[in-house]
């Protein structure tokens, strides 16, 4: 049995008109579909980067958000308004588009001074160590530091992750051990000035610069386990090669160095505690993507996979010990909090 092509596709100018017509709608759907996203978006731009009151912005932001769709659908999609809508788009994305980051504004104190390096040899001198101490999370003695430490010294690298929510969003901090030099901890966090706190919607537009908080364990760990309420800390050792560890404290010097220069924004996906930390490592040494540097609650299960940490202990069990809150509050803020927080007899996932 044989079909012909009439009997496969019935009249020919109908199967064309069909065939145009669903394209058509798809090409109508698609174009909607940008349409909203590119709306959303650009309202979201003028709410979180116009440089104005936030009375203003909103009354903006509403003006675009609610004013174009009407325009549009009065004017039934002319195409007048239609290109009328594309270049307000335009105008409102290059605007966007030359935002630049900045040191200079009035930023919260604990903020203020970011820090820098000098790598001479072995000799690593690092400026404005936050070393605060902390009776409420707002109520401070504010401290920075001058520190030296010699690459030689350094012996050990270690995660700490920060839990306040769900259990798939984490805040992650290393800690480098450098032995009878102390631990020099690196949080990288969304830069706030006075007035501003954290918000994941405007993290994702260029409302925060990108900051490398650069502290003494007493300070940015004590914060979280003894301080700010709701917190959940767990602490891991890595279980890394010495020279790696060494490039990795480079690759921090070095970015602290380059923000100095040059300030970078913070984005909620692409430049935020996690990712930028994958940001700083060369190109060829980078681990293969993992869906969980985006859920980075997760991340310490990643690493349990992979072999960086102490895997003689089923996970869980690695997990439920690694929890330091308690051990943190009964610290205090003693001298040796650092040793209190890591002290677990038979641990093999603490120091």
């Amino acid at each position: 049995m044989s079909f012909g092509f009439a009997a496969i596709f019935g009249n020919v100018p109908g199967f064309m008109a069909n065939l145009l017509t669903i394209l058509k709608g798809m090409a109508i759907t698609a174009g909607a579909v940008f349409g909203g996203i590119a709306l959303a978006w650009s309202g979201g731009a003028l709410y979180y980067d116009l440089p104005a009151s936030a009375g203003v912005r909103t009354a903006v932001a509403l003006l675009w958000v609610a004013g174009c769709p009407a325009v549009l659908i009065c004017r039934r999609l002319d195409w007048r308004a239609l290109a009328g809508a594309g270049a307000v788009f335009a105008a409102i994305l290059g605007w966007w588009l030359t935002l630049t980051p900045s040191q200079d504004r009035d930023w919260k104190p604990e903020m203020s001074q970011p820090a820098w390096a000098e790598v001479e040899g072995d000799t690593v001198r690092v400026y404005n160590v936050r070393n605060n101490h902390f009776r409420t999370a707002d109520d401070f003695d504010l401290r920075y530091e001058t520190r030296t430490y010699s690459l030689s010294q350094l012996r050990g690298l270690d995660v700490i992750q920060t839990y306040w929510g769900a259990e798939y969003m984490a805040h992650p901090l290393l800690s480098f051990d450098f032995g009878p030099q102390g631990r020099l901890v690196f949080s990288i966090e969304a830069r706030y000035e006075k007035g501003e706190a954290y918000d994941p919607i405007g993290g994702l537009y260029r409302r925060f610069e990108l900051m490398i908080v650069t502290a003494d364990e007493r300070d940015v760990i004590r914060l979280r386990t003894n301080i700010r309420p709701g917190e959940d800390c767990y602490l891991y050792s890595l279980k890394l090669p010495p020279e790696m560890i060494r490039r990795r404290f480079l690759d921090y010097m070095a970015a602290l160095n380059r923000l100095r220069e040059r300030p970078e924004w913070y984005n909620s996906l692409t430049q935020n505690c996690t990712t930028s930390i994958r940001g700083l490592i060369n190109p060829d040494e980078r681990a293969a993507w993992d869906w969980r540097m985006l859920a980075n609650g997760y991340i310490d299960r990643m690493f349990y996979e992979r072999g960086i940490l102490d895997t003689s202990l089923p996970f869980d069990e690695l997990k439920k010990r690694a929890y330091i809150n308690a051990r943190g509050k009964a610290a205090g803020d003693s001298p040796d909090y650092s040793e209190q927080i890591r002290r677990q007899s038979g641990d093999p996932g603490m120091r």
